[in-house]
């Protein structure tokens, strides 16, 4: 069964991408202009080392352009996914294309797994979860505190709520903030900043004992998703929910909830890195490139750089930040690396870059709170 999905206006129309619910199943659409086949995984547990089920889009009928888009009947929310992408591998033209690779849906909505092996090591992305955002707000609304009467507390999600010291129920996790709420207000603060809380990696690749686990969350993988290790529950998807209650409890309380987003660069790293999601669906659109695409432009430092302003990944990022707005119902948002959101695909600074412009124009986002560091 075929169910065709016309390209979404930028900008201007619901998500597209992604998994989303359908009557009787699942659409599943992922951007690939360079791939020449594609694939989704489907798992039935998150412990699984092979999918139960393959689903092949059809050159022709589940292709639109460079969307690829297929609907699958009789699965729903909580099933597990992959893309798999056949195309060129060409590094010195900046293909990377692997018809092997497991790789997570760039618009996925939650994680299960690790992303790396302890039994063996091996590098395997965590499977995407088909989410269900239905959530009762109980009438929340946005608090729309002026900025100049805002006082924000920078917080770590785990090391706010982990301290050996208190008796919380639920430490390190977003339901354990909801227990420190008192304290907060006993501080008079009127935001809390939450450090990375898009899902990341916590082990290092070479998987070495004694490498320290990434602690802080500045590597992140998939920037529609909420870190999994911070919720309580461990079915699929829990992190979603607990969230949102996270959230709605603080604007109960009278705070608003500020994330600070990391979309300068990811965790696949340069050329020597993995390949967990970008690199194995378009790596000359995600990332600056240079010598011809066959290694990465690193002005972040970390490996590699989001080709933000490419009208992809410019409107990746602008929906990503649309939904944690109108899903998790967030008040403000701080840019790490900011800079590099005004830099085009070669890294030459922009005067007008289209990303800022879009976000100051738009007007759901253009209510919040936006802090550029």
């Amino acid at each position: 069964m075929h169910t065709p999905l016309f390209p979404a206006g930028q900008f201007t129309q619901p998500l597209a991408y992604g998994a989303g619910l359908r009557e009787g199943g699942v659409q599943f659409a992922v951007f690939s202009r360079s791939a020449t086949a594609m694939r989704v995984l489907l798992y039935d547990r998150v412990t699984d080392l092979e999918p139960e089920h393959i689903i092949h889009f059809h050159p022709d009928l589940d292709r639109w352009g460079d969307i690829w888009s297929v609907y699958v009947p009789g699965i729903a929310a909580g099933q597990l996914y992959h893309f798999q992408a056949d195309g060129p591998f060409e590094p010195q033209r900046g293909h990377r294309f692997d018809g092997t690779a497991r790789l997570i849906d760039p618009y996925a909505r939650a994680l299960a797994g690790e992303f790396l092996s302890a039994s063996d090591g091996i590098v395997r992305p965590p499977k995407c979860v088909v989410i269900d955002d239905t959530f009762d707000w109980e009438g929340d609304r946005p608090l729309n505190r002026r900025l100049s009467e805002t006082i924000i507390y920078e917080m770590h999600v785990r090391g706010f709520t982990r301290s050996p010291t208190n008796r919380d129920r639920h430490p390190g996790t977003y339901l354990g903030v909801i227990e420190k709420i008192p304290y907060l207000q006993s501080l008079g603060i009127t935001a809390v900043e939450l450090m990375p809380v898009f899902e990341f990696p916590t082990n290092h690749w070479l998987g070495r004992p004694e490498t320290r686990p990434n602690y802080w969350g500045y590597d992140p993988m998939a920037f529609f998703a909420p870190h999994r290790g911070y919720a309580v529950g461990s079915e699929p998807g829990a992190q979603v929910a607990e969230f949102k209650q996270m959230v709605r409890a603080l604007h109960q309380a009278g705070i608003e909830v500020i994330l600070d987003v990391v979309f300068n660069h990811t965790a696949e790293g340069n050329q020597l890195g993995p390949m967990l999601s970008f690199k194995g669906l378009g790596n000359r659109i995600y990332y600056m490139l240079a010598n011809g695409g066959a290694e990465y432009r690193n002005y972040t430092g970390c490996g590699n750089t989001v080709n933000g302003n490419h009208p992809i990944v410019r409107e990746l990022i602008f929906f990503c930040l649309r939904y944690w707005v109108q899903n998790y119902h967030i008040d403000g948002f701080r840019f790490d690396l900011a800079s590099i959101l005004s830099r085009d695909r070669n890294g030459e600074l922009l005067p007008n870059p289209p990303l800022v412009e879009a976000i100051g124009e738009d007007p759901l986002l253009a209510r919040t709170k936006i802090i550029a560091e």
